[in-house]
């Protein structure tokens, strides 16, 4: 049995198809006599080209924590290299992606995303390279298997990779460079993993290895949660270990999009996340540039990213995850490969990274393309996650280490304020700018609590409060009504969202097992479309956001407008 590739004709035999795809079978060879002699042949459908070719491996299916971004990364990549003159070869599994379009790649093979697969496509079609960076992990985990079978990967080698995602490997990368790195362990059973915890000290980030998204990361926060974690989350053991990292609380977290071609190294963007280390950096709201960092902190980024980038012989995109406490910078993950990021990024500064990333894979130069040093931005960009809480009834709307957004948006504006509105607006939330707020904080944000409540009553904004959250108010001559907790009698705050009477949410959970009446609290919140707030770092952003729609300063402009002064060879997103 051998495997052959069947084309599905676009069009449908009306006219001659110029970009077909394939599907694969397996063939039993038959015999047939050509010229007086037997041979053993296949009816293989696929049209195999003599010209140069990239293959590149798609992103599979989408879902939380792998999706789109991926696909917009592999697309531009197709554009870049038909741009130099490539066949550029689609291998991907999704018919609900723009790379399985059939104008995007010269070819398109429909196939699972398999060594076995991948395998025997570049066993077909032979092409000059194949790039795997752009699809994610999906893609990733089949670089080394296909390297070994003589496959010509291009970009960064399976190896950095390997040093990059393999925790014994990049430790010793952080040690030869002299970066810091959060204390961090790999358990293997649930011994090794209290007594690391013992040794490092609460709280801590725990998470099986090799997952997507966040998929059973929790933050824990003393050993009676721990052992319920390895008991019920995961079960460590030597096949799937357990990694735990040293919680960093209240550290402010960084996103790097870099690109390099083995000799040059240029920033694509630095951005802030809004929400502080812990929440998943894909439900994070971000900011491109910074707001709060000064000069010198972004320049200790910038170096750092250089560092990493030639030490892993960077050949591509590189994703960087920082996070700054008390002024030391922690590097807490690096990528050296595409990002969910790529694409806002891409879109903030007017320079499509992954189209350029592709064609430094495949031989250009940075200085070629004309891309040599970091874009200085005159506005501000914010990406905002869009959440799917309303569509499931029951659903916890708190964020976390898990990921649980389903897409995202950007708003673009010349300041902070008007930038996060537009977004914040885009994402499905209402901006109220008057009206009541309700807040209820743990006992560790009710210092920052007081800023975000004289702001809103200096708007004007009626205030309430659960009777500890008013009381700190109160003692800092903020008037705040007490309203009942959600199972106490009524009025509570229950009964005020049913009546409509509450326009603004501003609740922190208690901890890693939120009280009932939290938990009802936000999900009534959800049921009954008020904007519900679930972090300090959020409160404070949404409350520039209602400042800058009482302005009403707001404008709108086609997004090539911020571009004005930028390369034109470059080629906009």
């Amino acid at each position: 049995m051998v495997p052959v590739h069947k084309l599905v004709d676009t069009c449908a035999a009306e006219f001659e198809a110029y970009t077909p795809y394939y599907y694969s079978a397996y063939e039993k060879p038959f015999r047939k006599l050509t010229d007086g002699v037997w041979k053993l042949e296949v009816e293989d459908e696929a049209r195999v080209s003599a010209r140069r070719k990239i293959l590149i491996v798609g992103a599979g299916p989408n879902r939380i924590g792998q999706g789109i971004e991926f696909d917009y990364c592999c697309v531009h990549a197709a554009f870049g290299l038909r741009q130099d003159g490539f066949e550029t070869i689609m291998v991907n599994s999704n018919p609900e992606t723009v790379s399985t379009d059939y104008d995007t790649a010269d070819k398109l093979y429909f196939e699972p995303l398999t060594f076995e697969d991948v395998m025997n496509i570049i066993d077909k079609e032979r092409p000059e390279g194949v790039i795997v960076q752009f699809g994610g992990q999906t893609s990733l985990n089949l670089a080394v298997p296909l390297q070994k079978a003589g496959a010509p990967i291009i970009g960064t080698s399976p190896d950095s990779i390997d040093r990059a995602e393999d925790r014994d490997r990049f430790r010793r990368v952080v040690e030869k460079l002299g970066l810091v790195q959060a204390p961090n362990a790999v358990a293997k059973s649930a011994e090794e993993a209290l007594a690391a915890v013992r040794n490092m000290g609460f709280p801590v980030m725990v998470r099986p290895s090799y997952v997507l998204g966040g998929r059973a990361m929790e933050v824990v926060y003393d050993e009676e949660s721990l052992v319920r974690y390895l008991s019920e989350a995961v079960r460590a053991s030597p096949a799937h270990p357990v990694l735990i990292d040293k919680f960093l609380e209240g550290a402010i977290e960084i996103d790097v999009d870099a690109i390099s071609d083995g000799r040059r190294v240029v920033i694509g963007g630095i951005m802030e996340h809004i929400e502080e280390a812990g929440v998943h950096s894909g439900d994070s709201a971000c900011v491109l540039p910074a707001f709060s960092l000064v000069e010198d902190q972004l320049d200790e980024v910038r170096e750092q990213t250089r560092w990493i980038a030639e030490e892993l012989q960077v050949v591509g995109l590189l994703n960087i995850q920082f996070a700054i406490k008390s002024d030391v910078l922690y590097v807490l993950e690096v990528n050296p490969r595409a990002s969910r990021t790529v694409p806002f990024v891409s879109k903030a500064i007017g320079v499509p990274l992954a189209k350029l990333a592709a064609r430094v894979m495949a031989g250009k130069t940075l200085e070629e393309l004309g891309f040599t040093e970091e874009v200085e931005l005159q506005h501000t960009a914010v990406k905002c996650p869009v959440f799917p809480f309303s569509m499931l009834p029951g659903s916890e709307p708190v964020l976390g280490p898990e990921m649980k957004s389903t897409g995202e948006v950007m708003g673009i504006d010349v300041d902070f304020g008007r930038a996060f509105a537009k977004a914040y607006g885009a994402a499905g939330h209402r901006i109220p700018t008057s009206g009541t707020v309700f807040l209820s904080v743990r006992n560790d944000d009710k210092r920052d609590i007081i800023f975000v409540a004289r702001a809103l009553r200096d708007m004007g904004f009626r205030i309430v409060a659960t009777e500890g959250t008013a009381g700190v108010l109160r003692r800092n001559g903020i008037v705040a009504q007490v309203v009942h907790r959600a199972y106490q009698d009524t009025p509570n705050v229950l009964d005020l969202m049913d009546r409509r009477q509450v326009d603004l949410i501003i609740t922190t959970p208690s901890g890693q097992a939120p009280r009932e009446d939290q938990i009802r609290i936000r999900q009534a919140a959800i049921e009954n479309r008020v904007t519900l707030v679930t972090t300090i770092p959020g409160a404070m952003a949404a409350v520039q956001a209602i400042e800058a729609v009482r302005r009403g300063e707001f404008s709108t402009a086609a997004i090539t407008d911020y571009y004005a002064g930028r390369n034109p060879d470059a080629g906009l997103p």
